[in-house]
């Protein structure tokens, strides 16, 4: 098991209004898979800079998750009980131990990344005072991977081509959104995707362009249908305990060199999504990704037909029921999502 963080002050830190300088702090942090090659060197370098940038004394024991041999699907668990100090999550996956956590990316909510900003905005408040809550997590970034597509090995058309078709999944409403088109939703971790394409144990699989590229997924996926599902939006956490800990200087240095680098990943993610588009589907110019030949199928009017229905005749109820307590987080969601997207969740 990874340690618990190491952090003590010297004498002088001890004194009241002992300064920030004065802490040495020691974090265990989990960080992105590998394979997300562009936003896992973002995150090395940050790391490898934090104490520079915020002017404390931090020693960063830090590893990829892939590397560490852990589940995405627990990271959040782990930074609450202390096994990491530090953890990216998607929320997709952590999602599953709280479903307050999806409200912030519900399938069809956002067309733009301007939209999925407005959300995240809107939604951060109540999103990090739930995950402290309930997780013992306070939140440092929300930053997504990029629109969400469908991958797959066989020639597709448009979402109604998805019926009869095992799709990789990783979220409760996307799944729900599948069930309702017709196919069967697997749910499995991205490290496990790749394996699961080539062994036919799924027919199309879900996620960015860029992740897709750097998973190496061309190899085995023809067809990209480019119809944004959702965001892939991920958060880096903190131990409650660990961050309580901290000085108030500390805490408010950390807070200002994470949301600087929230704002970099947000930025890195729509530079990188054109670029991956057209390496991924023989396109030139290719500058960051692998060259691959697949086909993009661009969704037709009645794709966007169907996945408007779909969305409102599934996804918003979905969550809701899945939302504990439900009036609470239709109101919350309501007075923060809903009012930026012009929309209203109904407590069922």
């Amino acid at each position: 098991m990874i340690g618990r963080v190491s952090t003590t002050a010297i004498a002088a830190a001890m004194l009241a209004g002992g300064s920030a300088q004065a802490e040495s702090i020691t974090l265990n942090v989990s960080g992105l898979v590998s394979t997300h090659v562009h936003h896992s060197a973002a995150e090395e370098a940050f790391y490898d800079g934090l104490a520079e940038r915020t002017g404390l004394d931090l020693t960063m024991n830090y590893n990829p998750l892939d590397v560490i041999g852990v589940s995405m699907d627990d990271t959040l668990r782990f930074a609450g009980d202390g096994t990491f100090d530090i953890v990216q999550s998607t929320l997709g996956n952590v999602a599953r131990d709280e479903a307050f956590i999806d409200g912030l990316d519900l399938i069809g909510i956002s067309p733009t990344m301007e939209d999925a900003r407005a959300v995240v905005d809107a939604f951060r408040e109540p999103y990090t005072e739930r995950v402290a809550a309930s997780n013992n997590a306070h939140t440092l970034t929300i930053f997504p991977y990029g629109p969400q597509l469908i991958f797959c090995n066989d020639e597709v058309t448009g979402l109604a081509d998805l019926e009869g078709q095992r799709v990789r999944s990783y979220t409760r409403t996307m799944s729900a959104l599948l069930e309702h088109l017709g196919a069967t939703p697997v749910s499995m971790p991205f490290a496990e995707v790749y394996q699961s394409l080539q062994r036919g144990v799924v027919d199309c699989a879900i996620t960015s362009i860029t992740s897709a590229n750097t998973g190496s997924w061309p190899e085995l996926t023809d067809y990209v249908l480019t119809i944004g599902l959702s965001y892939g939006q991920n958060s880096h956490f903190i131990n409650l305990d660990t961050w309580n800990s901290m000085s108030e200087e500390a805490r408010e240095a950390m807070t200002t060199a994470f949301r600087e680098f929230e704002d970099e990943l947000w930025a890195l993610t729509e530079e990188m999504y054109d670029d991956a588009m057209r390496c991924s589907t023989g396109q030139q110019p290719c500058e960051h990704y692998n060259e691959y030949e697949m086909t993009a199928v661009e969704p037709s009017e009645e794709d966007m037909a169907l996945f408007a229905e779909a969305s409102e005749a599934v996804v918003l109820e979905v969550w809701a029921d899945a939302c504990s307590p439900t009036e609470e987080c239709v109101d919350i969601w309501n007075d923060t999502v809903g009012a930026v997207r012009g929309m209203e969740m109904a407590a069922n």
